[in-house]
């Protein structure tokens, strides 16, 4: 099977998901990202090619006009003979909406987060109604986003819940909870409210001043993180050291103590689909630290797996942190009931053959 997908954009760091998709597929994918005119196959380079002034003095005399990039685009995917298409993001797929219409390939919108849920990329998608009416399924993340997109009225009956799996390397990582460390791992966005983290951490930190918080990642919220650090005097136990690999990420969810993550529902309406550093920290096996937010309390299972609260009550977010960095039974405990979690209930080999089914079926 020959598969498209279209993504805005070719590899942004964050999107660990998309490149799951990339490498795992069963078939030949052909990956297109980009917007518009720009739209790039990669490895190969941007679709459209605008006529010079040879070819445009040809085309006149001939009558006729130059193919729109869209109507490029259309044939490229003919000549490619794909059989069906993978569209990230419900924003995408409404960009995408002119070249759909030129085409009859089966198409499958993968919603992630946002395009779900900020109020903003709904009213500019129109509701999403033509993405609904063109897709042959739409892909849901957690139960909150299904709930989300019916009442916007996508039908039932083309709505899959397919929750995200980690890389199967996160398995293999064997937790020794040997620091008294807190990893969080994401974009520093208002949905993901690393403040909150931070300010939580400064509640128990002097119960705890050999405790450390690694913050991990880049964000327009990063600077404003780093000046409340400052402040709280906290230099010596929140540290960020930037954009790390997977390779770095296992080794630090390998001898801390638990993932946390305060998520929220920002003002713009945004909100998580199911994070994946959440489903990745609990193959590890750590316990997560983390809010009652879209998909998280789909996957943590309170007390269980690790510990919830709900958004901003910090308070009770510092609270679990203190009882995990104070009884590292309890967090080894929890660690290997997240690990089966995830083991029994959100593999990555679940959610590609979901999607596999998804894309040969019309």
């Amino acid at each position: 099977m020959n598969i498209a997908i279209f993504s805005p954009s070719q590899n942004p760091y964050s999107e660990t998901f998309i490149q799951a998709h990339k490498n795992h597929l069963h078939g030949k994918v052909f990956y297109y990202y980009g917007t518009g005119a720009t739209i790039a196959l990669e490895k190969v380079g941007r679709i459209y090619q605008p006529a010079g002034l040879k070819q445009q003095l040809l085309l006149k005399i001939k009558g006729k006009k130059q193919e729109s990039p869209w109507e490029q685009l259309a044939l490229h995917l003919k000549s490619n003979q794909i059989d069906s298409i993978l569209i990230e993001y419900g924003t995408h797929a409404h960009h995408l909406l002119p070249l759909l219409n030129l085409i009859d390939i089966p198409v499958v919108v993968h919603f992630h987060g946002y395009d779900a849920s900020m109020q903003s990329a709904i009213e500019s998608s129109n509701q999403y109604k033509e993405v609904f009416l063109r897709a042959n399924h739409v892909i849901s993340v957690s139960q909150d986003m299904k709930e989300k997109l019916l009442s916007i009225n996508c039908p039932e009956d083309k709505l899959v819940l397919n929750t995200y799996g980690p890389r199967d390397e996160f398995f293999k990582v064997e937790a020794q909870f040997s620091k008294k460390q807190l990893i969080a791992v994401g974009r520093f966005t208002d949905k993901k409210a690393p403040y909150y983290t931070i300010l939580a951490f400064s509640k128990i930190a002097k119960q705890h001043p050999d405790a450390k918080l690694i913050m991990a990642g880049k964000g327009e919220l990063l600077n404003t993180c780093k000046n409340l650090v400052q402040h709280l005097n906290l230099q010596q136990q929140v540290l960020f050291p930037g954009v790390i690999d997977a390779s770095a990420f296992k080794n630090y969810l390998k001898e801390s103590r638990a993932f946390v993550q305060h998520s929220i529902t920002a003002s713009s309406g945004d909100m998580e689909g199911t994070p994946l550093a959440v489903l990745e920290s609990s193959a590890a096996g750590l316990p997560v630290i983390s809010t009652t937010h879209a998909g998280i309390k789909d996957v943590v299972q309170h007390k269980i797996s690790g510990l919830l609260c709900e958004e901003h009550d910090v308070t009770t977010m510092a609270a679990h942190m203190d009882t995990l960095l104070s009884h590292r039974e309890q967090a080894i405990e929890m660690g290997k009931n997240a690990k089966n979690r995830i083991k029994d209930d959100f593999t990555l080999e679940k959610h590609i053959t979901t999607l596999n089914n998804l894309l040969k079926s019309k």
